[in-house]
């Protein structure tokens, strides 16, 4: 499977199952994702992990798809694993992570969404996944 679809299949996987619970904003939906529990946590760590590999991250990066598109991670400590991955145009995205061992993914589809993630502490998993219109 094509790391395009693979990105088109979980987004659209969590949409369906949390569009009603997302409020609109401005032409965005965005839906944020939190473990609750370690092996969730654990889960979503391998599948961060995954992708940052399958696009030669070590300890992140960016990948963007489309035009006008701005991006940004910042980290400081160690053993951090940070994504922004931006698929449309017109898509402002950062991500900053303080601490160690922290792990989040901030991906946004279609165009002209915003989104701007603060991880502090330690061990932290998460991801936000952005649909704009």
């Amino acid at each position: 499977m094509s790391r395009t679809r693979f990105a088109t299949v979980i987004a659209a996987a969590v949409a369906g199952t949390a569009t009603l619970a997302a409020p609109a904003l401005a032409g965005q939906i965005s839906i944020d994702l939190v473990p609750a529990n370690a092996e969730q946590a654990q889960a979503m760590r391998v599948g961060l992990g995954m992708y940052a590999l399958a696009n030669g991250f070590s300890n992140g990066g960016i990948r963007q798809n489309g035009f006008g598109n701005m991006a940004g991670l910042a980290q400081n400590g160690s053993g951090n694993l940070g994504v922004v991955h931006q698929e449309g145009d017109g898509h402002v995205g950062t991500l900053a992570q303080n601490g160690n061992g922290n792990a989040y993914g901030l991906f946004q589809f279609g165009k002209n969404t915003q989104g701007h993630v603060q991880q502090n502490g330690t061990g932290g998993t998460g991801a936000t996944f952005q649909f704009g219109w």
